[in-house]
């Protein structure tokens, strides 16, 4: 399988390495690890191994790779100013599928716009993994992955990506409803993700350490549990007990938007709050802490 992954960061640097283990041709964008990735590769510290990535291939820019992948992992933040779509079409193939491996909900509309004759696949990751260096990636806790057909169903390239993932080591599961899986992710996202930046640089076990904290950690999952619902995803009625049971035991952890709040970047607030409080709105579900955890968030941003 050939493969180019457009953001190696943490996602794409991670699951990159993962599939050329497996076998695959694994190219990749880098921007500004550019020249420490084509000298020294990609280090993945991980509890599962650590391993050394070396890309077939680095590349400024996608349409560099002269050929049409079978697939691109778009492992990109999800962000206003960065186009997927714009990144992506010199190498979109007639038989290219694009498999987004990104936080939120609503994500994949803009490149499934962009590309209707191609191969959407969603990715949701449920792991603990940052970019600590150039070239250097920190992967902490859990790495499961959920892949599906956008906007819904399975195929046999997620069954191959999938079974890749496995050889690999990788816990990976096709569904068919993944739209729901991302509501699920969202569970978690909605609450840790804007507290770790309100709660002034609290990690995950900082914020269940206090009750009030905590409490709000329920409730706003509660909220992204009724959107879902109210959506046409319902999610298991004990999700919530299950996510918060789990997160206390995993290591203590700093949110993707921690992480970037604390690097001067730009976050995901649109992709993991935004879009879920519109969706809310427009279908008349009351959700008052997503809505404040969202203003709060977006004053932040405006400020930073």
């Amino acid at each position: 399988m050939d493969v180019l992954v457009v953001g190696a960061g943490a996602i794409g640097g991670y699951y990159g390495g993962r599939l050329a283990q497996a076998g695959a041709r694994v190219s990749v964008v880098a921007r500004s690890d550019y020249s420490v990735v084509v000298r020294e590769g990609i280090r993945i510290e991980s509890p599962a191994g650590d391993f050394h990535f070396r890309p077939d291939r680095v590349l400024h820019k996608a349409e560099d790779l002269g050929r049409y992948p079978d697939v691109i992992l778009v492992g990109l933040k999800v962000l206003k100013h960065i186009r997927p779509a714009e990144l992506l079409r010199a190498a979109v193939g007639p038989k290219t599928a694009l498999l987004l491996i990104q936080n939120g909900v609503d994500v994949e509309r803009p490149v499934a716009e962009a590309f209707p004759d191609n191969e959407i696949l969603s990715g949701l990751a449920f792991i603990c993994v940052h970019r600590t260096s150039p070239g250097c990636v920190l992967h902490q806790d859990y790495g499961r992955l959920v892949l599906g057909r956008y906007p819904e169903g399975t195929s046999s390239r997620a069954e191959k990506l999938a079974e890749m993932f496995r050889r690999a080591g990788v816990p990976c599961e096709v569904t068919p409803n993944v739209v729901t899986a991302r509501w699920h992710k969202l569970v978690w996202n909605a609450p840790f993700n804007p507290m770790s930046v309100l709660c002034g640089g609290a990690n995950t076990s900082e914020m269940l350490g206090h009750d009030e904290t905590a409490r709000l950690v329920r409730a706003v999952m509660e909220e992204v549990c009724a959107v879902a619902s109210a959506a046409g995803h319902a999610l298991p009625d004990d999700v919530v007990e299950r996510m918060i049971t789990d997160t206390r035991k995993m290591t203590p952890y700093k949110t993707s938007m921690l992480l970037d709040y604390e690097a001067g970047r730009p976050m995901e607030v649109e992709a993991i709050l935004g879009n879920a409080v519109r969706i809310a709105r427009r279908l008349g579900v009351h959700v008052p802490r997503m809505e404040t955890l969202y203003a709060l968030m977006c004053g932040l941003s405006q400020k930073s």
